[in-house]
């Protein structure tokens, strides 16, 4: 199989397992087959890009990945647990314990301040206020908001909005973090450093980040860019980065 070469699988933890993923819809006496039989290794501390064009399957991947959407036919194991054999409380378990979310319109709450959004996830989890909020502290400081931790959503630019919905994800320590566009509303220069940013603490994290991309060019600041066509999967490329260089 083409799709991992021997030196980056070898000594490295696979944390997604996919196999012969189907996601199959009937319209009307038709079959529409929005994902056609993927196969791929996913693995600890790697930042992956799942890109495509428009209708390519990428977003009902992700969906799959994260447990939104059930599959036809096929295995998905993340983190050692069979996603497609869960039902609907169980995948809420499962990813409220395992997975933080990166949103394309940052989808932060307008009535709170950066800690308050970033400590939200924090509360559900029945964690008490005072231990929630230092450590919204902690991963603002990381994404380099150090200034505006008390400003409220609308006080802040695009980019700085983001970078609090990079906080809120990483504050649950998730083992995964999936990302669905989540420059789309950027400009180029907030971009480029907002992707930088996630690259920089994957790698300092360990942490795996699936991001999503129409975006070619986007897709090589990920350590690999899985090309998704047609509901499969084409080619898989590896990118090598030396840290804190630009991406060309």
């Amino acid at each position: 199989m083409q799709l991992e070469n021997g030196n980056l699988a070898e000594g490295r933890i696979p944390i997604i397992r996919v196999r012969n993923l189907y996601k199959i819809y009937k319209v009307g006496k038709n079959k529409v087959y929005a994902l056609n039989g993927v196969d791929f290794t996913m693995y600890k501390g790697e930042f992956c890009a799942i890109v495509g064009p428009s209708g390519s399957g990428k977003s009902t991947l992700l969906n799959m990945l994260a447990g939104l959407e059930k599959p036809s036919k096929g295995e998905i194991v993340i983190a050692g647990k069979h996603m497609e054999k869960m039902n609907e409380n169980q995948l809420v378990g499962f990813r409220r314990e395992n997975v933080g979310f990166i949103f394309q319109s940052y989808n932060l709450l307008q009535t709170l301040n950066a800690i308050e959004n970033v400590a939200l996830p924090l509360s559900f989890r029945g964690i008490p206020k005072k231990i929630r909020n230092e450590k919204a502290k902690k991963y603002l400081k990381l994404v380099g908001l150090e200034k505006q931790m008390k400003h409220m959503a609308n006080e802040m630019s695009g980019g700085q909005q983001q970078r609090v919905g990079i906080a809120r994800a990483l504050v649950v320590k998730p083992k995964i973090i999936f990302a669905d566009e989540p420059t789309g509303n950027l400009d180029s220069k907030t971009t480029m450093e907002v992707l930088a940013l996630m690259r920089r603490i994957v790698r300092e994290q360990d942490q795996t980040l699936v991001m999503v991309t129409h975006d070619n060019h986007l897709a090589t600041y990920a350590d690999r860019q899985f090309h998704i066509v047609d509901g499969k999967i084409l080619k898989i490329e590896e990118q090598h980065h030396e840290d804190g260089t630009e991406q060309n």
